[in-house]
Protein backbone atom coordinates (compact mmCIF):
# COMPACT_ATOMS: atom_id res chain seq x y z
CA UNK A 1 0.00 0.00 0.00
CA UNK A 2 1.32 3.46 -0.92
CA UNK A 3 0.82 6.12 1.74
CA UNK A 4 2.35 9.18 3.23
CA UNK A 5 4.44 8.25 6.25
CA UNK A 6 2.92 9.15 9.60
CA UNK A 7 6.32 9.01 11.36
CA UNK A 8 7.09 12.73 11.37
CA UNK A 9 7.56 13.69 15.00
CA UNK A 10 11.00 14.18 16.57
CA UNK A 11 12.61 11.01 17.94
CA UNK A 12 11.20 9.66 21.17
CA UNK A 13 13.01 11.06 24.18
CA UNK A 14 14.53 13.94 22.19
CA UNK A 15 13.46 17.44 23.15
CA UNK A 16 12.38 19.20 19.96
CA UNK A 17 11.64 22.89 19.50
CA UNK A 18 7.93 23.63 19.95
CA UNK A 19 7.58 25.26 16.51
CA UNK A 20 9.30 22.32 14.85
CA UNK A 21 7.09 19.85 16.69
CA UNK A 22 4.04 21.77 15.46
CA UNK A 23 5.31 21.74 11.86
CA UNK A 24 5.81 18.00 11.99
CA UNK A 25 2.40 17.27 13.50
CA UNK A 26 0.50 17.64 10.20
CA UNK A 27 -0.99 14.50 8.58
CA UNK A 28 0.94 15.31 5.39
CA UNK A 29 4.30 17.02 4.81
CA UNK A 30 4.67 20.63 5.89
CA UNK A 31 5.36 23.00 3.00
CA UNK A 32 8.34 25.35 3.15
CA UNK A 33 8.16 28.32 0.80
CA UNK A 34 11.44 29.53 -0.72
CA UNK A 35 12.18 33.25 -0.53
CA UNK A 36 15.44 34.12 -2.29
CA UNK A 37 16.50 37.72 -1.81
CA UNK A 38 19.45 37.30 -4.14
CA UNK A 39 20.33 38.55 -7.62
CA UNK A 40 21.67 35.20 -8.86
CA UNK A 41 19.60 32.25 -7.60
CA UNK A 42 19.26 29.60 -10.32
CA UNK A 43 15.48 29.88 -10.68
CA UNK A 44 14.27 33.25 -9.43
CA UNK A 45 17.40 35.35 -8.99
CA UNK A 46 16.59 39.04 -8.80
CA UNK A 47 12.81 38.63 -8.67
CA UNK A 48 12.57 39.38 -4.95
CA UNK A 49 15.73 41.38 -4.27
CA UNK A 50 13.66 44.52 -3.61
CA UNK A 51 12.24 44.38 -0.05
CA UNK A 52 8.71 45.25 -1.15
CA UNK A 53 8.76 42.41 -3.72
CA UNK A 54 10.12 39.97 -1.15
CA UNK A 55 7.43 40.87 1.37
CA UNK A 56 4.70 40.59 -1.25
CA UNK A 57 5.98 37.13 -2.18
CA UNK A 58 6.07 36.07 1.47
CA UNK A 59 2.45 37.19 1.95
CA UNK A 60 1.46 35.34 -1.23
CA UNK A 61 3.10 32.11 -0.08
CA UNK A 62 1.44 32.35 3.33
CA UNK A 63 -1.96 32.89 1.67
CA UNK A 64 -1.22 29.87 -0.54
CA UNK A 65 -0.68 27.64 2.49
CA UNK A 66 3.03 27.75 3.33
CA UNK A 67 3.77 26.42 6.82
CA UNK A 68 7.23 28.01 6.99
CA UNK A 69 9.24 30.53 4.96
CA UNK A 70 12.91 29.83 4.24
CA UNK A 71 14.79 33.08 3.56
CA UNK A 72 18.18 33.12 1.87
CA UNK A 73 20.37 36.10 0.96
CA UNK A 74 23.25 34.26 -0.72
CA UNK A 75 22.75 32.02 -3.72
CA UNK A 76 24.23 28.55 -3.36
CA UNK A 77 23.47 27.75 -7.04
CA UNK A 78 23.75 23.95 -6.99
CA UNK A 79 24.88 23.89 -10.63
CA UNK A 80 27.96 26.04 -10.16
CA UNK A 81 28.86 29.67 -10.47
CA UNK A 82 27.54 31.11 -7.20
CA UNK A 83 28.80 34.57 -6.29
CA UNK A 84 30.02 34.42 -2.68
CA UNK A 85 28.97 37.34 -0.52
CA UNK A 86 30.19 38.48 2.87
CA UNK A 87 28.23 37.97 6.07
CA UNK A 88 27.76 41.74 6.21
CA UNK A 89 26.21 41.75 2.73
CA UNK A 90 23.88 38.87 3.62
CA UNK A 91 22.70 40.73 6.71
CA UNK A 92 22.28 43.94 4.71
CA UNK A 93 19.93 42.12 2.33
CA UNK A 94 18.06 40.44 5.18
CA UNK A 95 17.57 43.49 7.41
CA UNK A 96 14.56 45.02 5.59
CA UNK A 97 12.93 41.65 4.91
CA UNK A 98 13.38 38.96 7.56
CA UNK A 99 11.99 40.85 10.59
CA UNK A 100 8.98 41.90 8.51
CA UNK A 101 8.30 38.32 7.44
CA UNK A 102 8.60 37.19 11.06
CA UNK A 103 5.99 39.81 11.98
CA UNK A 104 3.51 38.08 9.65
CA UNK A 105 3.28 35.33 12.26
CA UNK A 106 4.66 32.36 10.31
CA UNK A 107 7.75 30.36 11.33
CA UNK A 108 10.86 31.53 9.50
CA UNK A 109 14.09 29.67 8.78
CA UNK A 110 17.35 31.26 7.68
CA UNK A 111 19.13 29.67 4.71
CA UNK A 112 22.79 30.46 5.36
CA UNK A 113 26.07 28.60 5.80
CA UNK A 114 27.53 31.38 7.98
CA UNK A 115 27.08 31.29 11.75
CA UNK A 116 27.33 35.08 11.99
CA UNK A 117 24.36 35.47 9.63
CA UNK A 118 22.39 32.77 11.42
CA UNK A 119 23.04 34.46 14.78
CA UNK A 120 21.70 37.75 13.41
CA UNK A 121 18.64 36.03 11.92
CA UNK A 122 17.84 34.19 15.16
CA UNK A 123 18.06 37.49 17.02
CA UNK A 124 15.65 38.95 14.44
CA UNK A 125 13.06 36.22 15.00
CA UNK A 126 14.00 33.26 12.81
CA UNK A 127 13.69 29.98 14.71
CA UNK A 128 15.60 27.51 12.53
CA UNK A 129 18.77 27.36 10.42
CA UNK A 130 19.09 25.72 7.01
CA UNK A 131 22.77 24.88 6.44
CA UNK A 132 23.63 23.59 2.95
CA UNK A 133 26.89 22.24 4.35
CA UNK A 134 25.32 20.34 7.23
CA UNK A 135 27.43 21.83 10.08
CA UNK A 136 30.63 20.88 8.23
CA UNK A 137 31.67 24.26 6.75
CA UNK A 138 31.46 26.87 9.56
CA UNK A 139 33.03 25.58 12.76
CA UNK A 140 30.94 27.94 14.87
CA UNK A 141 27.53 26.85 13.54
CA UNK A 142 26.91 23.83 15.78
CA UNK A 143 27.95 25.65 18.96
CA UNK A 144 25.69 28.59 18.11
CA UNK A 145 22.63 26.41 17.47
CA UNK A 146 23.23 24.38 20.62
CA UNK A 147 23.44 27.55 22.71
CA UNK A 148 20.27 28.95 21.12
CA UNK A 149 18.39 25.61 21.23
CA UNK A 150 17.52 26.23 17.58
CA UNK A 151 16.58 23.51 15.08
CA UNK A 152 18.88 22.82 12.16
CA UNK A 153 18.36 21.43 8.66
CA UNK A 154 21.46 19.36 7.90
CA UNK A 155 21.85 19.13 4.12
CA UNK A 156 24.15 16.74 2.26
CA UNK A 157 26.61 18.39 -0.08
CA UNK A 158 29.80 17.64 -1.98
CA UNK A 159 32.60 19.85 -3.31
CA UNK A 160 32.68 17.91 -6.57
CA UNK A 161 30.30 15.69 -8.48
CA UNK A 162 31.43 12.07 -8.83
CA UNK A 163 29.10 9.96 -10.89
CA UNK A 164 30.92 6.75 -9.96
CA UNK A 165 30.11 6.73 -6.24
CA UNK A 166 27.13 5.16 -4.49
CA UNK A 167 25.41 8.42 -3.61
CA UNK A 168 23.35 6.87 -0.83
CA UNK A 169 26.47 5.59 0.92
CA UNK A 170 27.97 9.06 0.60
CA UNK A 171 24.84 10.72 2.03
CA UNK A 172 24.75 8.33 4.98
CA UNK A 173 28.45 8.87 5.76
CA UNK A 174 28.01 12.64 5.52
CA UNK A 175 25.03 12.59 7.89
CA UNK A 176 26.93 10.47 10.38
CA UNK A 177 29.70 13.07 10.46
CA UNK A 178 27.19 15.89 10.85
CA UNK A 179 25.34 14.12 13.64
CA UNK A 180 28.60 13.57 15.50
CA UNK A 181 29.38 17.28 15.21
CA UNK A 182 25.88 18.06 16.50
CA UNK A 183 26.20 15.64 19.40
CA UNK A 184 29.61 17.03 20.37
CA UNK A 185 28.15 20.55 20.43
CA UNK A 186 25.09 19.50 22.44
CA UNK A 187 22.39 19.98 19.79
CA UNK A 188 19.26 18.05 20.80
CA UNK A 189 18.50 15.16 18.44
CA UNK A 190 14.91 16.36 18.24
CA UNK A 191 16.12 19.64 16.72
CA UNK A 192 17.69 18.04 13.64
CA UNK A 193 16.17 17.57 10.17
CA UNK A 194 18.04 15.77 7.39
CA UNK A 195 18.01 16.91 3.75
CA UNK A 196 19.60 14.72 1.02
CA UNK A 197 20.47 17.86 -0.96
CA UNK A 198 18.80 17.18 -4.30
CA UNK A 199 20.95 18.75 -7.03
CA UNK A 200 23.90 19.55 -4.76
CA UNK A 201 27.12 17.70 -5.61
CA UNK A 202 25.17 15.12 -7.58
CA UNK A 203 24.56 14.11 -11.16
CA UNK A 204 20.92 14.21 -12.27
CA UNK A 205 20.87 10.43 -11.96
CA UNK A 206 22.17 10.60 -8.40
CA UNK A 207 19.52 13.16 -7.47
CA UNK A 208 16.83 10.80 -8.76
CA UNK A 209 18.44 7.91 -6.88
CA UNK A 210 18.36 9.94 -3.67
CA UNK A 211 14.63 10.50 -4.18
CA UNK A 212 13.91 6.90 -5.13
CA UNK A 213 15.82 5.58 -2.09
CA UNK A 214 14.85 8.33 0.35
CA UNK A 215 13.26 5.85 2.73
CA UNK A 216 16.71 4.36 3.40
CA UNK A 217 17.51 7.54 5.35
CA UNK A 218 14.77 6.74 7.85
CA UNK A 219 17.37 4.57 9.59
CA UNK A 220 18.44 7.79 11.37
CA UNK A 221 14.99 8.17 12.93
CA UNK A 222 14.94 11.88 12.07
CA UNK A 223 12.54 13.99 9.98
CA UNK A 224 13.48 14.37 6.32
CA UNK A 225 13.22 17.49 4.16
CA UNK A 226 13.24 17.36 0.37
CA UNK A 227 13.71 20.32 -1.93
CA UNK A 228 13.50 19.15 -5.54
CA UNK A 229 11.80 22.31 -6.75
CA UNK A 230 12.76 23.24 -10.31
CA UNK A 231 16.05 21.31 -10.05
CA UNK A 232 18.09 20.37 -13.11
CA UNK A 233 17.46 16.61 -12.91
CA UNK A 234 13.94 17.38 -14.18
CA UNK A 235 15.48 18.81 -17.35
CA UNK A 236 17.41 15.55 -17.86
CA UNK A 237 14.09 13.70 -18.13
CA UNK A 238 11.97 16.40 -19.76
CA UNK A 239 13.96 19.27 -21.34
CA UNK A 240 12.85 22.50 -19.71
CA UNK A 241 13.96 25.77 -18.17
CA UNK A 242 13.62 26.22 -14.38
CA UNK A 243 10.31 28.10 -14.64
CA UNK A 244 8.90 25.27 -16.79
CA UNK A 245 9.50 22.50 -14.22
CA UNK A 246 6.38 22.69 -12.06
CA UNK A 247 5.09 19.28 -13.15
CA UNK A 248 8.42 17.59 -12.55
CA UNK A 249 8.79 19.30 -9.18
CA UNK A 250 5.40 18.08 -8.03
CA UNK A 251 6.10 14.55 -9.26
CA UNK A 252 9.37 14.47 -7.31
CA UNK A 253 7.76 15.89 -4.18
CA UNK A 254 4.93 13.35 -4.23
CA UNK A 255 7.50 10.56 -4.49
CA UNK A 256 9.34 12.15 -1.55
CA UNK A 257 6.12 12.26 0.47
CA UNK A 258 5.52 8.58 -0.25
CA UNK A 259 9.01 7.75 0.93
CA UNK A 260 8.82 9.60 4.22
CA UNK A 261 9.58 13.29 3.70
CA UNK A 262 8.26 15.45 6.53
CA UNK A 263 8.88 18.83 4.88
CA UNK A 264 8.75 19.80 1.21
CA UNK A 265 10.72 22.90 0.18
CA UNK A 266 9.29 24.59 -2.90
CA UNK A 267 9.08 27.74 -4.99
CA UNK A 268 5.48 26.90 -5.95
CA UNK A 269 3.52 26.77 -2.71
CA UNK A 270 -0.09 26.77 -3.89
CA UNK A 271 0.38 23.98 -6.43
CA UNK A 272 2.45 21.88 -4.02
CA UNK A 273 -0.09 22.20 -1.19
CA UNK A 274 -2.89 21.18 -3.56
CA UNK A 275 -0.91 18.20 -4.86
CA UNK A 276 -0.15 16.95 -1.36
CA UNK A 277 -3.76 17.35 -0.20
CA UNK A 278 -5.18 15.54 -3.23
CA UNK A 279 -2.57 12.77 -3.05
CA UNK A 280 -3.29 12.20 0.63
CA UNK A 281 -7.04 12.10 -0.01
CA UNK A 282 -6.52 9.46 -2.69
CA UNK A 283 -4.00 7.41 -0.71
CA UNK A 284 -6.32 7.43 2.30
CA UNK A 285 -8.92 5.57 0.23
CA UNK A 286 -6.67 2.50 -0.01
Amino acid sequence: MVAISSSRAPPAGAAGHAKLTALLSKPYPAVMGILNITPDSFSDGGQFIAPESALAQARRMIADGADIIDIGAESTRPYGGPEPVSADEEVRRLQPVLPEVVSLGIPVSIDSMKSAVVAWALDAGAFMANDVWGLQRDSGMAKLLAERHSPIIVMHNRERVDGDIDIMQDIVAFFRRSLQIAANAGIALGDIILDPGIGFGKTPEQSMTALARLDELREFGLPLLVGASRKRFINSVSPSQPHQRLGGSIAAHLVAAQRGASIIRTHDVSETVQALLVAKAIWDKR
